[in-house]
């Protein structure tokens, strides 16, 4: 793995994520900073490729709250023992996607040998060795990992990538009707965001007059620089990998998490803190089995055992979390300092650091940001469901329901507003007229 450089794309507003990348109804936060079973996803990419030999990173943001966050995360790498070097911030004004961003550090950096370009806001799992012998084979100029979906799956959603005879990659589909996948048999090829390219090959390819003229317009790597190596007689392959979790939207979020609590990521399974304890195969920090609820004074791990609380398959719970009697978790990532009320029931649910969940709270498939307060009761139970998303400090009054709602930071529902499903609280306003913009 001599050479390989690593190269992070960090950019963009997390528009689809909202409420997820948000610190603040006006605070972004970046893509690469979210977290994930306990660790930001650009601390997971960089594990994850230092595990197969990667140790020299470059991360090429854009926008100060992108770099500034992601540098807060990796600092220059000696915590994760790698290096980690950071575009310049005039770069910024003069970026028109992700591939002028990179054609940019390719010649900032003087980088030749390979490098892997990597999407900051996904997890993967992939033997990188195996794609290295693929791209050498093919003679590529670039090698895009990509994931076999079904068309109906890939429609509107992905990227596709079309090969000729040859092997070789002839044309890109940008997120394509289902119609144009008709004839694509079972299953097709979508574009992973992951491209390992040869450096030096590449920036004589940036050089060209007609691609420099692009790259001062619009330079996405799906959108446009990959169709023009393809149409401009440049090598370019493709390479499916095991697996590529998208973290774009809340249910994306959820869905990824279910698979990685899961174990589905194997390269990001050993790394999940705390590891499996021998409870029901869940992994439970120490301090929180020890830990005794203010009802029963019966630590967790007691209630465990005597059958009082039910921890299922695909749970992760972080420190100092007390879990009250009554309580059912499955496929839950708990975050930590977590109050979870008597008799609640949890399935599906990313819940952050240091929040709230009263008692008998009824909630599957959603996320619930840092210090978000569910005033559940025994009585009158809050019901949240089908993927809502609640960003950081949201408080959900007494009996409160919700259907797929979003829900921007600090704000604060009630029962009786007649919020609908779907909806898009961003506002105080929004939240008043009891409606919101289409999710």
């Amino acid at each position: 793995m001599d050479g390989v450089s690593g190269i992070a794309l960090v950019g963009g507003q997390g528009v689809r994520a909202r409420p997820l990348t948000l610190h603040s109804p006006d605070c972004l936060r970046s893509k690469a900073a979210m977290s994930l079973a306990g660790r930001s996803l650009i601390e997971w990419a960089v594990q994850t490729l230092r595990s197969q030999g990667v140790d020299r990173f470059f991360v090429a943001a854009n926008g100060g709250q992108n770099r500034a966050q992601t540098k807060a995360v990796l600092e220059h790498g000696e915590r994760l023992g790698v290096s980690v070097r950071y575009s310049r911030t005039r770069f910024d004004s003069g970026n028109t996607g992700s591939g002028e961003a990179t054609l940019r550090c390719l010649e900032h950096w003087d980088l030749d040998g390979l490098a892997l370009v990597f999407p900051s806001d996904s997890v993967f799992d992939f033997d990188l060795d195996a794609m290295i012998r693929a791209h050498r084979a093919a003679d590529a100029v670039v090698t895009v990992a990509s994931v076999l979906r079904p068309p109906a799956e890939a429609a509107g959603k992905y990227g596709v990538v079309q090969r000729g005879p040859d092997g070789l990659v002839r044309r890109f589909l940008e997120k394509p009707e289902l119609s144009e996948l008709a004839r694509g048999g079972s299953q097709v090829e979508t574009n992973a965001g992951m491209y390992l390219v040869d450096c030096h090959r590449l920036r004589l390819a940036g050089r060209e007059s007609a691609l420099a003229a692009l790259a001062l317009r619009s330079l996405d790597w799906g959108g446009d620089l990959l169709p023009y190596l393809a149409g401009h007689g440049h090598r370019v392959a493709s390479f499916p990998i095991a697996r590529f979790g998208d973290l774009g939207s809340p249910r994306d979020y959820l869905t990824t998490l279910r698979e990685v609590l899961h174990d589905e990521y194997p390269l990001l399974s050993g790394r999940i803190d705390p590891p499996p304890s021998p409870f029901a195969g869940a992994r439970i920090h120490r301090s929180s089995l020890c830990l005794k609820d203010e009802a029963t004074g019966r630590t967790l791990a007691e209630k465990i055992t005597e059958g009082t609380v039910h921890i299922g398959p695909g749970v992760r719970i972080g420190r100092d979390v007390e879990i009250g009697p009554g309580v059912a978790l499955t496929d839950s990532d708990i975050g930590d300092g977590v109050d979870i009320g008597a008799g609640s029931v949890l399935r599906g649910v990313a819940c952050g650091d240091h929040s709230v969940i009263g008692p008998g709270a009824r909630i599957s498939d959603t996320f619930l940001g840092a210090m978000v307060d569910i005033r559940s009761t025994a009585h009158r139970s809050v019901v949240l469901s089908d993927f809502c998303a609640l960003g950081d400090e949201v408080r959900i009054g007494t009996g409160t329901r919700l259907s797929g709602v979003r829900v921007y930071p600090r704000l604060e529902i009630h029962d009786g507003l007649g919020i609908p499903p779907g909806a898009e609280l961003s506002c105080l306003q929004d939240v008043l007229r009891g409606l919101g913009k289409a999710a």
